[in-house]
C-alpha cells in the first residue's frame, strides 16, 4: 500500500468497515482527506462538485455509524455521491468518473453493493427507502434504511407523497434532509445541537411516551392540548412542525459539517428500538472546503476539468453557439414582440437557457422547482388564460410529467409549447439523462405538433412557429451541445406546419432524417456518391403532423428509403411506416430501413462514441443503405 502525504489516513480505508474504529478527530481528518481526493479527481474528470463537497462529513458519519451495505443508504438524485464512492471501494476508479467504461456520475446498482438504489432524477429516495423498509419488515430482518435528500429535491411532490405514506405507517426509516441552500432553516449552533441530541435519545423519547400515556388518562380536551403544546413548542424551537404533521419524528436543525454533533445523533437513532420514521435536518454548505465552489455554488454545481489552485475551468472554445443558448435567443426575440410569451423551468434555469430570458423578463420567467408535474399543469393554466407559455424542460425530465401532458394539456388542446432540451444521447450523464423517448410519448397524442431541429437556424424558426400555434400543444426537440455554425437572424421565421424539406436530390437512395442526425446523413450521402449511388437527403422537421406528401414521394421515387432519428423505436419511423402501410406503398416493393436508438440503455461516453455504439453515425447509414441494396459495405468505392 502506498501512503500519500496528502491522504495518509484515507490510504488505509478500503471500505466503510475500516472507519468504524476511528475516533472523532481521526474522522475529521478522514473527511478532510476525502474532500482533497474528490477535488483532485473532479478537476481531472469534470462532474458534479459543489453538492458532493457539501456532504463529505455527513458521508463519513453515516458510513462510520451504520453497517453499510447491510444497512441501506440511498442518495437522492445521486450527484452528491462522489465521497460515498471514494469510501466504498471505488477510490481506485474515481478518476474514471463519467467517462466511457468508467464510474457513473450517479449511484448505480450494477456498480456496487453499496448503491442499493440507482438515481439521477430527484425526489425518489423516500419512496424507495420506504419500499425497502417494508420489505425488511415483511422478511423480519433487522437493518436500517437511510435516505439522504436535498432541500431542492424536497420541492417535488413525490417526496411529500412518500413522507405522507411513511408517516401513516409504524415503519422504521431514517430520512436525512440535507439543507444546503438554507431554504428551510438558518445556520445552527450549540443549543440546536444539544436539543437535537436530547430529542434523538431513547431517554427523551421514552419520557415523551410516558408523558403521553399519562396525558391520555386526562379528559380528551386536556390530552389534545398537552400534545399540541409539546409538538408546537418543538416546532417553534426547531422548525419541524411540517414534518411532525406528516408523521415523522423531527430532529434538528443540526450542523451537517460537525462530526461531534452528527455522530451521537446517528448512534442514538441506530440504538433505539422504536419503529417510526425519523427526519434529521442537517444544514450544510455547497462547495464546503473549496473556496471557489463556496463563493459560486451555481457555477461549481457541475464543472468541466479545472485548475485546483485557481478554480479556472478548462472549456474548449465554442465553434458555434449551443442549442440551449439559441433557444434562449429565439425565445427572447419572440417575447420582445409579444408580451404574452412566458417560460417555465423546473429548477434548471441555466441548463435550459431560461436564466437569460429571466434576465430580460423576470416577471415572465417561472422556476417551479424540481416539480415537472406541477410545471406542466401550471403552464396549462397560463395557456388557458391566453398566455403563450414555453415549458423548457429536458426530455428525460419531461417524461416525469406525462400524465399532466396527456390530461391537462393534450386532451384540452391547450397551446402549451415545450422546448425539449437534451434530445438524443448526452454524453457524460449517461442513460439517465438521455432524451430517447419524447417523440414516442408525445407524437402518439392526438393533435400534438412535434418538431425536431436539424440545426440552430431550424431551432430559431421552430420556436417562432410554436409561438404562433394557438389551438393545440406543440414541442420542439433539440440536442445538447453546439450548433453547426450557421448564421442566425435576430428572430426566427415561422415555417409551414407539417412540411419537411429536401436538402439534396438523388434517385436511388432516400435518407429521411428527423432531427440533428441530418449532418451525418449529408456525410453518408457524400460517401454513397463515391460508390455511384445517387442519394436524396430530406429533413422531415415534423413527426406530427407528418409530411405524407414528402414520404410518398421518397417511397415512390427511390429504391431504398431509410429513416434516421435520435430516439427510440415507436417514434418518427413508426409514424412513417404506419402511413406507408395504410397507404399501400409497402405493397410495391420499396425497401425501407428504420434507424433508431437500439433497444438498450447506452452508458456514458463522449456523444460521438455513444452514437457509434447506437450505430447512428454516417458509416452506419452507409452500411444500412448498401445492405438494403444487397451490396457489400467492404467493397472499395469507385472514387473519381
Amino acid at each position: 500500500m502506498t501512503i500519500s502525504n496528502a491522504t495518509p489516513l484515507l490510504d488505509r480505508i478500503d471500505v466503510p468497515e475500516d472507519t468504524r474504529d476511528l475516533s472523532i478527530p481521526e474522522l475529521r481528518q478522514l473527511a478532510d482527506e476525502v474532500r482533497h481526493e474528490m477535488i483532485d479527481a473532479v478537476s481531472q474528470t469534470g462532474g458534479h462538485l459543489g453538492a458532493g463537497l457539501g456532504v463529505v462529513e455527513l458521508t463519513v458519519a453515516i458510513h462510520h455509524v451504520f453497517d453499510t451495505p447491510h444497512d441501506r443508504l440511498i442518495w437522492d438524485v445521486g450527484h452528491q455521491c462522489y465521497p460515498h464512492k471514494i469510501l466504498t471501494g471505488r477510490r481506485d476508479r474515481i478518476r474514471t468518473l463519467r467517462q466511457k467504461d468508467g464510474l457513473s456520475g450517479f449511484t448505480k446498482r450494477a456498480e456496487s453493493e453499496y448503491d442499493p438504489f440507482g438515481a439521477a432524477h430527484s425526489s425518489t429516495s423516500i419512496s424507495a427507502g420506504l419500499g425497502m423498509a417494508v420489505a425488511r419488515d415483511l422478511k423480519k430482518e433487522r437493518r436500517e434504511v437511510i435516505c439522504v435528500i436535498g432541500d431542492g429535491a424536497m420541492s417535488a411532490g413525490m417526496a411529500y407523497e412518500a413522507m405522507n405514506n411513511a408517516g401513516a405507517r409504524d415503519t422504521r426509516l431514517i430520512v436525512i434532509l440535507n439543507d444546503n441552500d438554507m431554504s428551510i432553516a438558518p445556520p445552527v449552533g450549540a443549543m440546536s445541537a444539544y436539543l437535537a441530541r436530547v430529542l434523538s435519545s431513547d431517554t427523551y423519547r421514552s419520557a415523551r411516551h410516558v408523558a403521553k400515556d399519562i396525558a391520555s388518562r386526562f379528559p380528551k380536551t386536556l390530552e389534545t392540548t398537552a400534545k399540541r403544546f409539546e409538538e408546537y413548542a418543538r416546532g417553534i424551537m426547531t422548525g419541524g412542525t411540517l414534518f411532525e404533521e406528516l408523521g415523522f419524528y423531527y430532529i434538528g436543525p443540526i450542523d451537517g459539517h460537525n462530526l461531534e454533533h452528527l455522530i451521537p445523533i446517528l448512534k442514538n437513532l441506530r440504538e433505539t428500538d422504536q419503529d417510526r420514521p425519523v427526519l434529521i435536518h442537517c444544514v450544510t454548505q455547497k462547495g464546503k472546503g473549496y473556496e471557489p465552489a463556496e463563493q459560486s455554488a451555481d457555477k461549481y454545481h457541475g464543472v468541466s476539468k479545472f485548475d485546483v489552485i485557481t478554480g479556472t475551468q478548462a472549456k474548449a472554445a465554442a465553434k458555434a453557439p449551443s442549442y440551449t443558448s439559441v433557444f434562449a435567443k429565439a425565445l427572447i426575440a419572440e417575447a420582445d414582440a409579444d408580451e404574452t410569451i412566458c417560460t417555465i423551468t423546473a429548477a434548471m434555469p441555466s441548463g435550459t437557457g431560461v436564466d437569460k430570458f429571466a434576465d430580460k423578463y423576470p416577471d415572465r420567467a417561472f422556476d417551479v422547482g424540481l416539480a415537472e408535474q406541477h410545471g406542466v399543469t401550471f403552464a396549462a393554466g397560463l395557456a388557458s388564460e391566453g398566455y403563450r407559455p414555453f415549458a423548457a424542460i429536458y426530455s428525460t425530465f419531461l417524461q416525469r410529467a406525462y400524465d399532466q401532458i396527456v390530461h391537462d394539456v393534450a386532451i384540452q388542446r391547450l397551446p402549451v409549447r415545450f422546448g425539449i432540451d437534451r434530445a438524443g444521447l448526452v454524453g457524460a450523464d449517461g442513460p439517465t439523462h438521455a432524451g430517447a423517448f419524447d417523440v414516442a410519448y408525445l407524437a402518439s397524442l392526438p393533435g400534438f405538433v412535434t418538431m425536431a431541429a436539424a440545426d440552430e437556424l431550424d431551432l430559431m424558426n421552430m420556436v417562432a412557429t410554436a409561438a404562433q400555434i394557438d389551438d393545440r400543444p406543440s414541442a420542439v426537440r433539440y440536442p445538447r451541445g453546439e450548433g453547426v455554425g450557421l448564421e442566425l437572424p435576430e428572430r426566427g421565421t415561422p415555417i409551414e406546419i407539417g412540411r419537411g424539406r429536401i436538402m439534396r436530390e438523388g434517385t436511388t437512395i432516400a435518407l429521411l432524417s428527423f432531427g440533428a442526425r441530418l449532418q451525418e446523413c449529408m456525410k453518408a450521402a457524400d460517401e454513397l456518391a463515391t460508390r455511384g449511388l445517387s442519394t436524396t437527403v430530406a429533413d422531415a422537421r415534423f413527426c406530427t403532423p407528418l409530411d405524407t406528401d414528402l414520404v410518398d414521394r421518397l417511397a415512390r421515387e427511390h429504391e431504398v428509403l431509410i429513416t434516421i432519428e435520435e430516439g427510440s423505436i415507436g417514434g418518427f419511423s413508426a409514424h412513417v411506416l404506419d402511413h406507408l402501410a395504410r397507404s399501400g406503398a409497402l405493397d410495391n416493393g420499396i425497401k425501407i430501413r428504420p434507424m433508431t436508438l437500439p433497444d438498450t440503455f447506452i452508458n456514458q461516453a463522449k456523444p460521438e462514441e455513444m452514437y457509434d455504439e447506437a450505430e447512428l453515425n454516417a458509416p452506419h447509414i452507409v452500411a444500412t443503405a448498401l445492405s438494403a441494396l444487397g451490396r457489400d459495405a467492404s467493397e472499395t468505392p469507385a472514387r473519381a
